[in-house]
């Protein structure tokens, strides 16, 4: 299992850093639900890349993923893929990245979150984990190193587990902040929402181009080794 967590852990991070949703988190905390709001984005949040985890897995079992300690032919090809459309959605990001002078846009969605209640705020979790393209990739790539290391079902479940916990810190530690500070969270919650909103598509390319290499560089070596 430590093979597959080792695996996992570059995607997990890539997860774990989304801007996003992270301004998303931080724009709840600032509203007068924000005790209900929070915990329930990250339910929503924890469920969408439990869901994901849930049908990788299942389709990676039964089929075979690993082959004499080695990983299946199908999973390398996966990766590869996976990989590159990372690439892609890294160069998308690079190029309609704000131009310096320009305003830092945001979705329009954002601007409803002060009237969110603890069920929008579960369902914009589960969306913006299990839903976002960058977050999708991951979770299935995940999934499937988990799978080509051919440990047993229970293991892989655990597996995943570490790779869903880690990929919700970065939403999940401005609500600690926010529960342990309470009003002093305010100004640091504030600044990690300026930086992230400004750098985001930095943020995005440099995560899936990093991650994009080393699941082609992965795959390559698997097919031709």
């Amino acid at each position: 299992m430590g093979e597959a967590i080792g695996d996992i852990l570059p995607l997990a991070v890539g997860v774990a850093l989304s801007p996003l949703p992270i301004v998303a988190i931080v724009l709840m905390l600032v509203t007068p639900r924000a005790r209900a709001n929070g915990p329930a984005f990250i339910g929503g949040w924890l469920f969408g890349l439990a869901v994901v985890g849930v049908i990788a897995l299942a389709l990676a079992g039964p089929t075979g993923a690993s082959e004499q300690g080695q990983p299946a032919t199908w999973v390398s090809i996966l990766k590869l893929l996976l990989g590159v459309l990372l690439l892609l959605v890294g160069l998308r990001q690079w190029r309609g990245r704000p131009q310096e002078g320009d305003e830092v846009a945001v979705p329009k969605w954002m601007g409803a979150i002060d009237h969110f209640n603890a069920g929008k705020a579960l369902g914009a979790g589960a969306l913006l984990s299990g839903a976002n393209p960058k977050n999708l990739l991951l979770a299935i790539a995940a999934g499937a190193a988990i799978a080509e290391t051919g440990i047993a079902t229970g293991q892989r479940a655990l597996a995943y587990a570490v790779f869903v916990l880690i990929g919700t810190l970065g939403v999940g530690i401005p609500v600690i902040l926010f529960f342990v500070l309470g009003e002093r969270s305010g100004p640091l919650l504030d600044g990690l929402k300026t930086w992230m909103s400004r750098h985001n598509a930095a943020i995005m390319t440099v995560l899936c181009l990093l991650i994009g290499v080393k699941l082609v560089g992965d795959a390559i070596g698997e097919l031709s080794g």
